[in-house]
């Protein structure tokens, strides 16, 4: 009773008059296929996703095309292998004539569709592993659909495994007597991964739970990511203790990303390595290693998987933006935006970032997530001094952030937004409270555990602020960010007395990011305080190059940073004398 469109390796297209026809085929697909994998081992079964919706479609030679086949195939993707989305244009046609349970994943965004979809899942939500519960079934299915492929009434299936024995590697594509002309190859959702369970390098194998342990977490952290979709962990454990190719696991499992790594533990020393890897090409996008002492093992365990999760969003954002695309969203406006704030500091680059995302929020105004990364954007630009109206800039950021919690009070994004806004105001006391519900709602926010270190120091709480910018530092040490996270804590280190260890800090945010300004003021003070002169006087000259902040003393001491009374006591002593030694005029 379904029409056969187009056939492409591993996906393929149909059409049904009937809504009810449309169900009743798919769940019989999905039965056929559970017969057939009955007394398989894991790795030898075979899981397909299905998604259905009722739409228009537009017969264009001997191809299909239209919204309705682009909803079905989105719909696909948000199903479980093995499962079935439904439209809730599909649910209202089949009403209760189908003797098959529905759940409600509620109202979800797909990618070139303006408005929100209803989405049900056939039998159980997504990662539940519950069977269908299908009655009997009145149609037959014919023996050539049993194959990975998009249904569309419209129907949309693609396979999540082809593994069975005797089968070549590569799925063959459908030869049926009604398939047409090939359409576009199955692209994987965006942000779409697995991760692997990591392998297990120690003797001992009975540290295989501490590997299994940091698998879970990091596939719990990862799902945190905006925009991300992460496979059930019972899927990714299929793949344990065997080797297999990652472009492979990309076609099986319908994912553009693959992230694998190993554990080798001895005594009291865990080394992990992680790399993420692009499912479609095979190329290897992104490798670090971890080395850590442990104490307190679940402290540890936390603090890698937080690590490796914010070094990958970040790495994720970067892969995704590098992709073309003809017809943007406002998730794709969002990755741009986000990779061009991991570059170093220009106006250029602060620039595009903020277009970028007014851009992403003009194509969806109601994304939180939109509005919140263009108040930090904005409120970079002011702290960064390079903001041509700083005062508009931060009202704009103030508002956008308030927006966003409003419409969404659990954002950690918004909550952190908010918390920059009000830091950059000099309004640190009601910051702090602002980051540290990012961090409860996000412990992977590592930047808003350095801006409460800097809120701290701010006001006044110096001895307060050094662990914060320590934690930031052991759980994002490599990344655009770690440049003023080194130079502050030179700067609390300089204005304490402890100028050698100062200098050191300066040194290494320095090689960082050599544009920031302040780092080279503060070096100037440290060289001048330790003697060097005419190392000051250099920095000096750089730092008022760089900003028209340190054109004189005067300029310098009317900083926000010196408003508390503790802090400009402090710089009296020290940060003051070393830049009138390395030659800043007074007026």
């Amino acid at each position: 009773r379904g029409r056969i469109f187009n056939t492409a390796g591993d996906s393929f297209v149909a059409d049904f008059a009937s809504a009810v026809d449309a169900v009743e085929c798919a769940v019989a697909v999905q039965e056929a296929i559970e017969r057939e994998n009955e007394g398989r081992s894991a790795g030898e079964e075979m899981r397909f996703r299905i998604g259905i919706h009722l739409g228009d479609v537009l017969v264009e030679g001997q191809n299909l095309f239209g919204d309705g086949v682009n909803i079905a195939a989105r719909l696909e993707a948000l199903a479980e292998p093995g499962g079935i989305c439904l439209s809730g244009a599909v649910r209202d046609q089949i009403g209760s004539r189908l003797p098959i349970g529905l759940t409600s994943l509620g109202e979800q965004r797909v990618k070139n569709i303006a408005e929100p979809v209803r989405v049900f899942t056939v039998g159980g939500a997504p990662g539940r592993g519950s069977a269908l519960p299908i009655g009997p079934r009145r149609a037959t299915i014919r023996a050539a659909l049993l194959v990975p492929a998009l249904l569309a009434l419209i129907a949309a299936v693609s396979a999540a495994w082809w593994l069975w024995p005797g089968r070549h590697s590569e799925p063959r594509p459908l030869q049926a007597e009604s398939a047409n002309a090939p359409v576009q190859p199955y692209s994987a959702p965006r942000l779409s991964i697995v991760v692997l369970p990591f392998t297990n390098l120690s003797n001992d194998p009975q540290q295989e739970y501490f590997a299994d342990g940091i698998t879970e977490d990091l596939t719990t952290d990862i799902a945190r990511i905006q925009g991300s979709q992460v496979l059930a962990r019972n899927t990714a454990f299929t793949y344990k203790g065997k080797q297999f190719d990652a472009k492979q696991i990309g076609r099986e499992l319908g994912v553009r990303y693959v992230l694998e790594g190993s554990v080798q533990r001895s005594g009291n020393q865990v080394r992990i390595n992680v790399q993420l890897v692009d499912a479609e090409t095979g190329a290897h996008l992104w490798a670090e290693r971890f080395d850590r002492n442990i104490s307190d093992l679940f402290t540890v365990q936390n603090e890698i998987t937080a690590r490796i999760a914010r070094s990958l969003e970040s790495q994720l954002a970067i892969a995704e933006a590098r992709r073309p695309t003809d017809n943007p969203d406002a998730l794709d406006y969002i990755l741009r935006g986000r990779a061009v704030m991991t570059r170093p500091i220009s106006k250029e680059n602060e620039d595009e970032a903020v277009k970028l995302f007014e851009n992403a929020l003009r194509l969806d105004p109601k994304a939180v997530d939109a509005a919140a990364w263009l108040s930090i954007a904005l409120t970079v630009r002011v702290t960064d001094e390079l903001s041509t109206d700083p005062d508009a800039d931060l009202q704009r950021a103030r508002s956008l952030a308030e927006e966003g919690l409003e419409a969404s009070p659990d954002s950690a994004l918004a909550h952190y937004a908010k918390g920059q806004v009000l830091r950059a105001q000099g309004r640190c006391r009601e910051a702090i409270p602002e980051f540290e519900r990012a961090i409860a709602l996000d412990p992977s926010r590592v930047p808003a555990y350095a801006h409460v270190g800097w809120c701290k120091f701010l006001t006044g709480s110096v001895d307060e602020a050094i662990p914060y910018f320590e934690q930031a530092i052991r759980l994002s040490p490599s990344g655009p960010g770690i440049a003023p996270w080194y130079g502050r804590l030179g700067v609390i280190q300089l204005l304490e007395g402890h100028t050698d260890q100062a200098v050191v800090w300066l040194e290494k945010a320095n090689g960082e990011n050599p544009r920031l300004a302040f780092v080279h003021a503060y070096l100037a003070a440290g060289y001048a305080l330790q003697g060097n002169a005419e190392r000051g006087e250099a920095q000096l000259a750089e730092a008022q190059r760089l900003s028209k902040g340190y054109s004189s003393l005067a300029n310098v001491e009317k900083s926000t940073w010196y408003d508390e009374p503790k802090i400009r006591a402090l710089a009296q002593v020290t940060y003051f004398p070393g830049l009138r030694q390395a030659g800043i005029p007074a007026e």
